[in-house]
């Protein structure tokens, strides 16, 4: 009972410290924020982005699929039937572009957060345990690796679509098994130079186990490297998500996305339809912009050398 009541006077004393220094980070995250232009910049467009993607179907005026051959080709808001209207035109199907620009966005973010969810969990464990322990392991995790980087990704890419065939879930798993070695050398560069840190000496000496001192001892110092990493890397999936439903080989062709929308305007840039590709090239740099924008003031922002001098 003492021991116990120990424990939680210790836990009782270490929270309100704990609570104290993240209310001073969240505020100087707030205050970095707002004095820098280009990320308050990226963080309004990454908001309205989401926000399309959260509730795009519920603003989209059209069902994105519905085809109407009478109203295909219509310039930027040109009337339809019915007295809608076409704010961005019409494709060569008659569907509303406006209306698939609304429903592509929860496609893209949702591929390019959960293909870097997929690719850093892998990664992270397997440079954790890589730079951990060491000897065969990390030989065996880290010439698979190499083995991957040795062939461009994009080829693999479309190798393994073409196996597996286009679709949401295959696509995610494709593009975040690519990006997981990225993840697992700095992880393990990490690791080599945290394990044989006095903490982890005490956690070891206090008889924690494996993984108790991988995931809550070494792992808790890796967020800002992996955080700022995720956030440029969500950008290169996006970007190679819209590439693949370009050669069309990402989602089904009835699930509307960026990069089928430029694929579906080749062949009519010459013929001036240039609404057609503006305005889903338009949303891709916006938001890849948005997500790189925001990768500078996090590797800013977390940089303790930063910290310490402000």
């Amino acid at each position: 009972m003492s021991e116990t009541n120990t424990r939680a006077n210790a836990a009782n004393s270490i929270a309100p410290p704990i609570v104290s220094y993240r209310r001073r980070e969240l505020r100087r995250a707030f205050q970095s924020l707002a004095t820098s232009r280009w990320a308050l910049l990226g963080m309004v467009i990454l908001l309205v982005v989401t926000f399309i993607a959260i509730f795009g179907p519920a603003l989209a005026p059209f069902d994105p699929n519905r085809q109407n051959i009478m109203m295909r080709l219509l310039e930027p808001a040109a009337p339809g039937a019915g007295g809608m209207t076409y704010w961005l035109g019409s494709d060569q199907l008659g569907r509303d572009v406006f209306s698939r620009l609304l429903y592509g966005a929860r496609v893209s973010l949702l591929v390019g957060v959960a293909a870097i969810a997929v690719g850093g969990t892998l990664g992270t464990v397997a440079g954790l345990v890589s730079g951990y322990f060491g000897g065969w392991i990390d030989d065996v995790i880290m010439r698979l690796g190499d083995i991957q980087l040795a062939f461009p990704f994009i080829l693999l890419a479309i190798m393994f679509l073409v196996v597996l065939g286009p679709g949401l879930v295959n696509i995610i798993l494709v593009l975040g098994i690519g990006q997981w070695i990225t993840y697992a050398r700095i992880v393990r560069a990490q690791t080599l130079s945290l394990r044989e840190k006095e903490f982890v000496e005490a956690a070891r000496a206090m008889g924690d186990s494996t993984f108790s001192i991988l995931f809550r001892t070494i792992l808790p110092n890796l967020v800002a490297p992996l955080t700022v990493i995720a956030s440029f890397n969500v950008a290169g999936v996006i970007l190679s998500e819209a590439a693949l439903s370009f050669l069309g080989l990402g989602v089904p062709p009835s699930v509307p996305t960026w990069g089928s929308m430029l694929s579906e305007s080749r062949d009519h840039l010459l013929s001036n339809k240039w609404w057609m590709a503006v305005f889903p090239g338009l949303a891709i740099v916006l938001t890849v912009l948005a997500f790189n924008i925001i990768g500078d003031w996090l590797r800013d922002f977390l940089d303790p050398r930063l910290k310490e001098n402000g």
